[in-house]
């Protein structure tokens, strides 16, 4: 079966801060939203954050009639799918609250609309069960805040068809995406998994005391994270290994991994722990509220994705690469 590609108007069901950020994106580029969320007072905290991240996506640059004028927020999730080209759920991650949810939206949206799911790391088999067509019921998990950062892991369940993850591959790049096709069905996919062995390890650091929140965030943003920003840790390796590449690399380092230097067992959460966590993040606050630091964090992803551009051109790499 053949899916609408060709995207007008983009439904999004959830407007926290993963479906506000898919809003963001999807007007950016010149669609057309129509959007549905049940909590209270939802209508304008969406309409607020897509105010507050607009310069930014001025800044970066939008497509030919991109305007926030062109959201719309509706009532019911029928009204929300009934004419919508690509459908993308934002949901709390309950399960049993998507299975419901995913049953009303594909029983309401045209058989040939593709639904995808922004979970971050429930499987789509499973609460894609009582879906109509599951064939066209895919993952779309992107990354905070999804309006800048470009990765998103595409995901299949059982019944999801190869021309269904073809398709939304295809409609996640013509919104500025990079699209992950995730081979198999496993709980957190790959880059969450990568984000948790890492963050597990930071808590034991903070719970043994042989670092405050602060220090372990300056190891990553001065050291492996500017790395981590252009070329990945297989590639950095690689590069360790001199002429001999990573064969060398894996010869000369490869007996490290024996060594007991990681934790990978997740420290148990006292209140101890949480409140050297909460107090080491209230240092690194300071006197600059989230807001101020959201609008750093912007400027900082613009700055990191405009420089690897202009040089990607100077070294002749295709900019997709």
């Amino acid at each position: 079966m053949s899916f609408v590609t060709e995207i007008k108007t983009f439904a999004a069901l959830g407007s926290g801060v993963i479906g506000s950020g898919w809003v963001a994106r999807a007007l950016a580029h010149g669609l057309d939203v129509v959007a549905w969320d049940p909590a209270p007072n939802a209508e304008a905290q969406l309409r607020a954050r897509i105010a507050k991240c607009w310069s930014a996506l001025e800044r970066q640059g939008l497509k030919a009639g991109a305007s926030p004028s062109r959201l719309r927020f509706v009532n019911t999730i029928e009204e929300c799918v009934a004419a919508a080209d690509f459908i993308q759920e934002s949901a709390p991650e309950t399960l049993s609250l998507k299975i419901d949810l995913h049953a009303r939206i594909s029983a309401a949206a045209r058989p040939d609309v593709l639904i995808g799911s922004s979970t971050s790391g429930l499987l789509p088999s499973e609460f894609y069960a009582k879906a109509k067509h599951p064939g066209r019921c895919v993952v779309g998990h992107p990354f905070n805040p999804v309006y800048l950062l470009p990765l998103v892991e595409v995901v299949g369940g059982t019944n999801t068809s190869p021309e269904a993850i073809a398709a939304a591959i295809t409609v996640y790049k013509t919104l500025g995406m990079k699209p992950l096709h995730v081979r198999k069905e496993v709980p957190g996919f790959i880059a969450d998994r990568l984000l948790e062995a890492m963050w597990r390890e930071s808590l034991h650091l903070v719970n043994d005391g042989i670092a405050t929140t602060g220090e372990i965030d300056d190891a990553i943003r001065y050291g492996a994270g500017m790395r981590w920003s252009f070329m990945g840790s297989f590639l950095i390796y690689t590069l360790a290994g001199g002429d001999a590449g990573m064969r060398h690399f894996m010869a000369q380092f490869g007996p490290a991994l024996k060594l007991p230097w990681t934790k990978l067992e997740a420290p148990e959460l006292t209140d101890g722990l949480i409140d050297a966590v909460v107090d080491g993040t209230t240092v690194q606050l300071g006197k600059h509220s989230i807001a101020d630091l959201e609008r750093y964090r912007d400027d900082c992803l613009m700055a990191v994705q405009a420089a690897i551009r202009a040089t990607k051109i100077k070294h002749g790499i295709a900019l997709d690469e």
